[in-house]
């Protein structure tokens, strides 16, 4: 896919971390630490691979004031 064609980052239902990190502003480092927390709430698995939950995402990130 073209990247005039890609859907826009906050339309995803998932992101990648890379993504959630450029999205968000937060190191991919520390947002790969805070998905490798149990019961995160934001993680969802495919296969090996983690993806954010973008809302999810931004409802833990709204209702924190140190991460």
């Amino acid at each position: 896919m073209r990247d005039s064609e890609s859907v826009p980052i906050h339309l995803k239902l998932t992101l990648s971390i890379k993504e959630a990190s450029e999205y968000s502003n937060i190191g991919i480092n520390k947002i790969d630490a805070m998905l490798k927390q149990p019961n995160c709430p934001f993680v969802l698995y495919v296969g090996s691979k983690k993806l954010v939950k973008r809302k999810e995402f931004e409802a833990y990130i709204s209702s924190k004031l140190i991460i």
